[in-house]
This record gives C-alpha cells, structure tokens and sequence, in this order.
C-alpha cells in the first residue's frame, strides 16, 4: 500500500535505525524540557549525558552524530548552555579539530605504502606468532605516528582482499564476475575447513592489529584525538607528552605485545588459527603478481611515500609545527609527488574523518552544558577529596569504566576540561595569585618553560604551585591512559574497534560484536590491570 506523509516522515527520521531505537530518542527529546521545568537544570543535565551516552553505546544501530546532535541543539535551544560556549569550546580545542581533518587525510595518500608493508608480513613470514606479533606491533608503531583509523582500514583492506581472491577461487569464480563473500554454498567440499580455518586466522590478525593500534596510540600526541585535546590543555608537545607517559603506556606495549605471543601459543580465546599451506600459496603467487604488476611508477609512489612517512616522523618528534598543519603538509607533498590533482581524488581523502569531526563538536556542546551547569561538581569534589596513589587510580578506573560503554575521546575532554578548571579554582586560593587563570595559562605555555613560570612567583609559594601542578600533571595521565587502554574492552570504547566491526570484512569473517568482545578479554585484562598497577606505583 502506498504511504501517508506521515508514515514517510517516520521512516525518514534516523532512517534504518530499529523503531526501538527511533522511539527512544523522541521520548528523550520530549522528557528533557519536561524535567528542565519540573526538576531543574542539574537533573534535567545528568539525564541529558546518560541519554548522550546511550547515542554512543549504540552506535552500531545509528551514528551517533544524528541522534546525539538533536539532543545537543535541544540542550542550546533549553539553555543549559549557549552557542557561544559551544563555540569558545570549539575554538579552544582547534588543533584537534585540524588533525581530524588533515592528519587523517593525509595519511590517506600513504595507504599504497601501508598496504604493501602489511602485505609482505602477511605472505613472506611463516609462523603465525611471528606474523601476529608483526602485525600488533605494526599496529602500535604506526598508529603512534599516523592515524588509528586509517591504519585499521589498511589493516581491513589487505585481509579483505586477500579473502576475496582466495573466495573466489576456491569457489570457480573469476576475479571480474559478481561474487556474495558471505555464501559458502559454491566452496567446494574439501575447500571448506580450510576456508573455515582462514577466517579465524583473518580474525585473529585483525583483533592483533586493532589492539595494537591502541597500544601505540596511548603513547603519543597524535595516537588518539584525546591526546592532542590532553597536550594542549597541558601545553605538551610531541616528547614531552610521550616523556610523561611512558611510565604507564611502555608497561603496557610490553605487557600487550606478550599477551599476544600468549594467547596465540596456547590458543586461548579464539586464538591461535593457523593459515593452511595451500592459500599460503595461492596468495604469495597473488602478491607477487600484484607486485609485477605495480611498475616503475608504483614503485616510485612507494618511496616517495615512505620518504614522506620519515618527514612527518621527525616533523612531529620535533614539534616543526602545529599537528594539524604538519598533515597538511603531509597532503601537498603525498598529492604532488604522486600525481594526485584532480579534485575528485583529493574528496574521498576527507570522508573519513569529517564525520568524527562534526561529532566531536557535539561533543563540545554536551561538555558546555556539564560546564555552565556544574554538573560534575559532586563527582569531581569526590574524586579530587581523594589522596595520592588512590586519586589516581581512581581517576584512572573511572575514566577506563566509561570508556568501556561510551566514547574515549567525550570522557577525556569532560575530565580533563573540568580537572583544569578544579586547578584554577585550587591555584586561586594560594596567597599571592590574582589571576589564576591567566598563571594557569602561563604554566601551561608550551613555548614557556613551567620553572621560568614559577620562578617569577613569590618565594612562600612557588614550592605549593610546583607540587599542585606535578599533581595535575599526573591526574592528565591517569585521564589519558585510563580512557585509551581499558577502552579496547569493547567496541564502544576503540574507534578503531568499531570501525572494524562495521566494515565489509566483519561478516566475511564471522566477527560479531560478542566475539569480538571475548578476543579482546584477554588483552582488556592485562593491559588494564598493568595500566592501574603503574599508574599507581610510578607517579610518584
């Protein structure tokens, strides 16, 4: 039967997303000025997060950009906070913004290098430990100076089309004709427990890559969006963010990578499969000629983006620029050297990251409301009430809980943006200092030394605001490596996790959610309790 207007409307609204899901957004949106009038702001508030939280948590059923972006304007529209808070937030948190959109672009003119080098682990190692351990800590070391993200698609891209060819042949398909990767019902019959067999193989190497990507990203400024939202708030660069962390994220790559050598020897978890020998064969004879097919002029693609990957290497080691503007640089190097100028080449490079970049800024609206709300003001002054060792780890298993079910990078900008403004109110109080906001600023200059600061101060207080800033100090680590390492428990957490679980490969290789889950049980475990056990002893 045909449609009414009304029924269209309806589809339309968050368009596949389960009726459930749409039924629950609309409540949200017409309980919120309900309890905004009933119960007040700050309840009316903390309903607003949970419901943001829940956009999150399900991301799998929508995007959370969508759902989560008409909570956030309702919030505006109800004044809990303002677009001009919105946007000083915004403005604040620039240098994120830039390396969403041209650090991740640019590493997408770099995907033929990556490719290739995952290539070569894949079909010139034999053991499966080895290749494992390559992949993980491939993973790790690229993502520390790339981007998760797109090391994650290339990761997805060599697996997947390394299946497809072995797909189709082992079903009599030719490479040109259409082909289903999730039927079974041509692989002949002697074809299938291998096939079987390749798929736990595929799975195993890509949950090895995708903890890896968390593993490096934990260490550097550029390794995940919340860091370089961390280093700006705390005036780091690129060595001296990876100095701060090392004490708790080098345990924890060390930790991580013996976790996998673990888990594959003794096939613990769903690891352990073996790649059989004849689709060993048939995809080396494939590379190969992949690689006879790629000429003097893919080979000089090649090098130059590999001279590019050293550039951007040193030009973050020694902070040339802003991270933002390095990629960027990145892009006009990649897309000159290589022959990219047309317009319709550079476009697919920003559709990656944009939508992340317009989520984020949502983001940035929630966390102006938990600003002119105060809403976090209970929790911080709980939290903050603690002492030493156990504040910390506190701060680190409070961040890694929420990071579990919701978003990494929205529970750092909340956590470190309301830590800061607690230091400035503690840094108020200490006789001497008329405006802590501006000495805040100043000890977190990045082109100022923090000793030159606080040897302009007067004598009686200069030890109180070195010892309240090396505290802050280890509260941003804590914030940093609680929101990046015990996130990989699930999707939710891991942008590079999810992004793996929504790509075409997830279905080709039987990698659902609750599978997910349990491959990455182990790594959670060790990881995390390694990152608590060193947040708590070596901050001191």
């Amino acid at each position: 039967m045909p449609q009414t207007l009304t029924q269209a409307f309806s589809k339309n609204f968050l368009g596949n997303a389960p009726n459930w899901y749409k039924m629950a957004i609309v409540i949200f949106l017409v309980i919120n000025p309900i309890l905004m009038l009933t119960v007040g702001p700050f309840i009316a508030g903390w309903v607003l997060i949970a419901e943001f939280i829940f956009t999150l948590a399900m991301a799998l059923k929508c995007y959370p950009l969508p759902a989560g972006g008409l909570l956030a304007i309702e919030a505006v529209i109800m004044g809990m906070t303002s677009p001009r808070t919105v946007y000083h937030e915004a403005l604040t948190n620039f240098p994120v913004i830039l390396l969403l959109i041209f650090m991740v672009a640019g590493i997408y003119f770099m995907k033929d290098f990556l490719q290739y080098t995952f290539t070569r682990i894949l079909t010139r190692v034999q053991s499966k430990i080895v290749i494992s351990l390559l992949f993980c800590f491939a993973g790790a070391f690229l993502s520390a100076f790339l981007d998760a993200l797109t090391v994650t698609a290339v990761i997805i891209a060599v697996a997947y089309g390394f299946y497809n060819v072995y797909h189709r042949f082992a079903s009599g398909k030719t490479p040109s004709c259409s082909h289903d990767l999730c039927d079974d019902i041509a692989i002949k019959e002697h074809e299938r427990a291998d096939l079987k067999e390749f798929r736990g193989f595929l799975r195993n190497l890509m949950m090895h890559g995708a903890v890896g990507t968390a593993l490096g990203g934990v260490c550097t400024l550029v390794g995940e969006p919340q860091n370089l939202l961390i280093g700006e708030v705390m005036g780091w660069h690129f060595v001296p963010f990876f100095l701060n962390m090392a004490h708790v994220s080098m345990p924890v790559l060390f930790v991580g990578l013996l976790t996998c050598v673990f888990v594959e020897k003794f096939h613990l978890f769903g690891y352990g499969a073996k790649l059989p020998g004849n689709i060993r064969s048939h995809l080396l004879e494939t590379a190969i000629e992949m690689e006879s097919k790629r000429g003097a002029q893919g080979k000089a693609q090649l090098i130059v983006q590999a001279l590019i990957g050293v550039w951007l290497i040193l030009a973050l080691a020694f902070h040339l620029a802003e991270v933002g503007i390095i990629g960027l640089s990145v892009i006009v190097f990649l897309t000159a050297f290589n022959g990219f100028v047309d317009e319709h080449q550079l476009g697919p490079a920003f559709e990656e990251a944009l939508p992340f970049t317009a989520l984020l800024v949502v983001f940035f609206s929630i966390v102006g409301v938990i600003h002119d709300q105060h809403l976090f003001a209970p929790v911080m002054h709980l939290v903050l009430g603690l002492e030493g060792q156990t504040q910390l780890a506190a701060y680190y298993t409070a961040n890694g809980l929420l990071s579990m079910i919701s978003d990494n990078v929205f529970v750092a900008t909340v956590y470190i943006s309301e830590t800061k403004l607690h230091f400035v109110q503690l840094l108020a109080t200490v006789p001497g200092v008329t405006d802590a906001a501006s000495l805040m600023d100043k000890l977190t200059d990045p082109f100022v030394a923090r000793t030159d600061v606080i040897a302009s101060l007067p004598a009686g207080i200069q030890d109180q605001v070195a010892k309240m800033m090396t505290h802050f100090d280890h509260l941003a680590v804590a914030i940093n490596t609680g929101t990046n390492i015990p996130s990989v428990a699930t999707p939710n957490g891991q942008a590079a996790f999810l992004f793996l679980l929504t790509s075409a490969l997830a279905p080709v290789i039987r990698l659902s959610y609750g599978r997910m889950v349990v491959l990455a049980l182990p790594y959670t475990v060790t990881m995390s309790l390694t990152g608590l056990a060193a947040t708590y002893f070596f901050s001191w």
